[in-house]
């Protein structure tokens, strides 16, 4: 197990310097820069700036310092908020991100996996059609739509729970958002779950001990449950990924203090160390929590380490 973890973990740093590169040349082609105002600065005062961040270099000498400074968990000043490092920046934000995905995995992994083995069970019934017609739904709208859509509902027409997070306390401030991130994937792993639990109820050993006169409570965890989660492992990385691209989105309609708002920041104002700063750290977000889903998929189904 310890081989096949630092073979995936090898296989990983070359995308992930792939992915700082391409961002680090996406990020200086676009048009402007961090220090273009409304009023332009006078010619000597934007070159003192560019030679004090070494914007005034080509750019191959750039990306070499800037890589030097992340082999050394530096990811540099930001250019548009003074006396920050991005580093700092991305300490506030992080903690809050981390949050809201925790919260909204756990909610699809838990309604997600828990729908899709009734809708396997029920097949064909009315639950079965609800579940499905549900999990459609959830797949076809995006979270942009869905965040109006239950802060119109939930806040503004019925006044059960607050529209943002700004002046809301307690853990009522995370209902709305981490719903809105999870109602994708409870859509996805539900109908996962759905198709892998059909398949396996419908093996031998499963017909087997049904025979030896166990109940479905005691098939469903101890037999059919662990082999129908493989493909639900399997969507766990894409899933992550949505999720933590979505919450760019999110934290945008909430008022949420996060990483995604402060990359749209960035966006904004060409931040170029902030901008790259958030990408790299979730390319490798990513990247570890793929690594992870691995491990995972390896313990359940011992033949892929053995392959």
């Amino acid at each position: 197990m310890l081989r096949y973890a630092l073979l995936r973990l090898l296989g990983a740093i070359p995308t992930l310097l792939l992915v700082i590169i391409l961002a680090f040349l996406m990020v200086h082609a676009a048009p402007g820069g961090p220090f273009d105002d409304e009023r332009a600065l006078p010619a000597g005062v934007a070159a003192n700036i560019e030679a004090v961040y070494h914007l005034d270099e080509p750019l191959p000498q750039q990306f070499l310092r800037y890589f030097s400074g992340l082999l050394q968990g530096d990811f540099g000043p930001s250019y548009r908020y003074r006396d920050y490092t991005v580093s700092e920046l991305i300490a506030v934000g992080l903690p809050v991100s981390l949050q809201l995905g925790a919260l909204a995995m756990l909610l699809a992994l838990i309604v997600g996996v828990s729908s899709g083995t009734l809708a396997a069970l029920r097949q064909d019934s009315m639950l079965d059609r609800v579940v499905m017609s549900f999990a459609m739904t959830g797949i076809s709208i995006p979270v942009f739509v869905i965040a109006p859509v239950l802060i119109l509902l939930l806040a503004v027409k019925l006044h059960w729970l607050p529209a943002g997070w700004s002046g809301a306390a307690g853990a009522a401030k995370y209902v709305l958002p981490v719903i809105t991130l999870a109602l994708p994937q409870i859509a996805y792993i539900a109908r996962l779950t759905r198709a892998s639990m059909i398949d396996i109820l419908g093996r031998d050993f499963i017909r087997t001990a049904r025979a030896q006169g166990l109940g479905t409570k005691a098939i469903i965890r101890v037999h059919a449950l662990k082999p129908a989660m493989l493909p639900v492992l399997s969507y766990m990385g894409p899933a992550i990924a949505a999720i933590l691209t979505g919450s760019v989105v999110v934290e945008q309609v909430f008022g949420i203090p996060g990483l995604g708002a402060a990359f749209v920041r960035g966006a904004l104002n060409r931040d170029y160390t902030l901008v790259l700063g958030i990408v790299i750290l979730y390319a490798a977000l990513i990247i570890l929590l793929n690594l992870i889903v691995d491990i995972l998929y390896g313990v359940i189904d011992p033949r892929v380490r053995q392959r």
